[in-house]
């Protein structure tokens, strides 16, 4: 179902396809400008998925257990919480756990084979937008989809930042500010505003959004092996649909692909039936590396969704 404020951004996406937007590798300032644009939240109840909301609790109270600074529960799950909305869903609905970044359309993150627009790899993945550049260096797409995965990442990051900054000596807000430094959106202090809207008000829970946001758990065949993967196709995504909207970034929205690890790589992989393109492609980086200046593409060898039975199978 999409709510009177998710119609109301997805017309002013729309309306930025009309206008035209400038090239994000033109440089970050044009990626920072949109992110600052878009941080403000609708006033309304806050949304977020009754699972990944769950799952963001944990991860709060193992945090907060670990602290080294007077940190409950309640207050890590907002620290924890506060930059999703500002970074993905301005519209305060529930954030979709499968969000894939559309500000960064370097050329090196296309195939190079330009076999279809949408074989592209988002460097920034899921609520938090994790990306390979920082926070997401070590996470796969299928990871940063995750909440439960996602949420373990981001919330001992955020509560460290906020008790060393308590520690030397700065306010509670000005603590605040430390842990979400990571998220451009909460640079202006839309990210404070969420939090304070929490205080008051909490979370409104979305039972329709679970852990994986639609993305969809497989078990796949690829290079001689049977692997873990995930199926990530943008039309099944649950929760804020803005990012979906073709003209809401330069970058496009990616076709459907299988995400998998491999021997301490993330390896991203386009069936030609989900993409129009020729053949199978994929791409790959070793955890831990940008993917701006690590993607290794390549014709796809072949690979079978064993839980489907697609592909090469």
């Amino acid at each position: 179902m999409v709510s009177g404020r998710r119609t109301r951004l997805i017309a002013v996406a729309t309306a930025v396809l009309v206008i035209g937007l400038p090239s994000i590798s033109a440089g970050v300032p044009d990626e920072v400008r949109l992110k600052h644009e878009r941080a403000w939240v609708d006033p309304g109840p806050l949304e977020f998925g009754a699972e990944p909301h769950a799952a963001v609790r944990a991860a709060a109270a193992d945090a907060a257990a670990g602290a080294d600074c007077a940190v409950d529960v309640d207050t890590a799950a907002r620290l924890v919480l506060a930059p999703t909305w500002p970074e993905v869903a301005a519209s305060g609905g529930a954030p979709a756990p499968m969000t894939l970044s559309r500000y960064d359309d370097g050329t090196a993150l296309a195939d190079p084979g330009r076999s279809s627009p949408g074989i592209f790899f988002s460097p920034g993945v899921g609520a938090w937008q994790l990306d390979s550049a920082g926070l997401g260096a070590d996470a796969t797409a299928a990871a940063a989809i995750d909440t439960g995965t996602a949420a373990r990442t981001v919330a001992p990051h955020v509560v460290r930042k906020y008790c060393g900054e308590l520690g030397d000596g700065s306010s509670p807000a000005a603590a605040r500010a430390a842990a979400w430094s990571s998220w451009y959106a909460c640079d202006e202090g839309a990210c404070e505003d969420v939090y304070q809207r929490l205080l008051a008000a909490g979370v409104v829970e979305d039972t329709t959004v679970g852990m994986h946001g639609g993305a969809a758990p497989r078990r796949c065949r690829y290079a001689g092996a049977v692997h873990d993967c995930a199926f990530v196709d943008p039309a099944a995504a649950q929760g804020d649909e803005a990012w979906r909207v073709p003209g809401y970034g330069p970058a496009p929205v990616p076709d459907p692909f299988y995400v998998l690890t491999r021997g301490g790589t993330e390896v991203r992989y386009w069936l030609a039936a989900d993409t129009g393109a020729r053949g199978d492609v994929s791409a790959s980086r070793a955890l831990g590396s940008d993917a701006r200046e690590s993607l290794r593409w390549s014709a796809g060898a072949g690979l079978c969704d064993l839980t489907a039975g697609r592909g090469a199978c």
